[in-house]
């Protein structure tokens, strides 16, 4: 096993940034996080402590949207004399991954302000011998954006959800990359061994290109479908209308699961009808008895749901980079369901007298060795 390669992300608590975190934490056997806060952009040597510490350092802290457009600008010039000015002052010279924009070609200050940092760290690559990556990234969209600043499709989610009406402005066709795909593309930049030239930039390429009221057709049947109905709708595996739709139910609030079943009785007994869904999928049961904990990890792209049929439990769900825990307690005695969000390590345990029985399903066969299963405590 080779050396750590420490890896420092600044906008680490960002929309881009924090994902890209996340995605490290799943390639611990080759990646050491160095982890970075808002504030060492305001004293000096807490970030030249930080520069000190990496071998690689993902530059993506930025403002993208403001009243004036000055202020981003400066802003984001700014951060990169920061940056520039700690590793000058501690002779440290790792190699820089800046996130920049496709927009840099573009008559704006948002796109000047990146294409001149990317000259900042150029020129100082050149003086000093460090390394510069520089990508250029087109639209990313993805769960847990920030509306009305990350992207239109965070903006209409959030509408969409709150049961507003979204307005399409300018119905064009736009090149968009899922956040998971930008965070493959970074990690890929960062494990890559040096090449000869010391200063590089390539655009990263989009994975998909569809018009503005496509997409918002998509989240408003995701909205009657997933929300109103409780029906998954058809969305393929490795699609870009799964990562839509696990965008689109990362805007859903908390309090909406647990979801009672329809209980349909007769001098039979009673029916129950656990999942309907316009995507194949597998189910499966468990069986628990009572004091003991099930699951406590993670899943990056699947779509899952738990449904407690005999018995009582307590579900748990923690997104990964927080501390919040939400839980929900079922009986089976009225059948419920709660869905697993991306992200969200989560566990079920029997807390009655009697043996708890679960039902599963997930939106793609079960493979032991897949490797979208993380383990980590709620």
């Amino acid at each position: 096993m080779g050396q750590l390669i420490k890896v420092g992300i600044t906008g680490q608590g960002g929309f881009m940034g924090s994902h890209l975190y996340n995605f490290l934490g799943t390639k611990s056997a080759e990646i050491q996080r160095i982890s970075f806060e808002r504030n060492y952009f305001e004293n000096e040597l807490i970030l030249q402590n930080f520069v000190k510490s990496c071998d690689v350092i993902v530059h993506i802290a930025a403002m993208n949207r403001h009243e004036d457009q000055q202020v981003i600008y400066d802003i984001n010039v700014g951060l990169v004399q920061k940056l520039v000015s700690a590793c000058e002052a501690t002779n440290s010279t790792p190699k820089i991954i800046f996130s920049s924009s496709t927009q840099e070609e573009r008559d704006n200050l948002y796109g000047k302000s990146k294409r001149d940092g990317r000259q900042l760290l150029e020129n100082w690559a050149t003086k000093t011998g460090g390394k510069v990556a520089s990508l250029i990234i087109p639209n990313v969209f993805g769960p847990f954006g920030k509306p009305f600043y990350n992207s239109f499709i965070a903006t209409f989610s959030h509408q969409i959800v709150q049961g507003e009406q979204p307005t399409v402005i300018n119905d064009s066709t736009v090149n968009l990359i899922y956040i998971n795909e930008l965070s493959q593309a970074f990690y890929e930049e960062i494990i890559a061994k040096d090449a000869p030239k010391a200063i590089d930039a390539f655009i990263v390429p989009h994975t998909s290109s569809r018009k503005v009221s496509e997409i918002l057709g998509l989240l408003k049947d995701f909205k009657i479908q997933y929300v109103d109905n409780g029906q998954v709708p058809k969305v393929d595996l490795n699609s870009f209308e799964l990562d839509l739709f696990n965008t689109f139910t990362s805007f859903i609030p908390k309090d909406y699961f647990p979801r009672k079943f329809t209980k349909h009785t007769d001098n039979r007994g009673a029916f129950v009808e656990i999942m309907r869904a316009g995507t194949a999928g597998q189910s499966s049961y468990s069986t628990t008895v009572p004091g003991i904990t099930r699951g406590n990890h993670y899943h990056t792209r699947k779509v899952e749901r738990f449904a407690v049929i005999s018995g009582k439990a307590s579900i748990k769900l923690r997104k990964i980079d927080s501390d919040e825990v939400f839980e929900y307690i079922l009986d089976g005695a009225e059948p419920a369901y709660v869905d697993m969000p991306i992200w969200y390590t989560h566990n079920i345990k029997n807390i009655g007298d009697t043996e708890l029985i679960t039902l599963f399903w997930i939106n793609e066969p079960y493979d032991p060795k897949d490797a979208d299963t993380y383990f980590v405590e709620v």
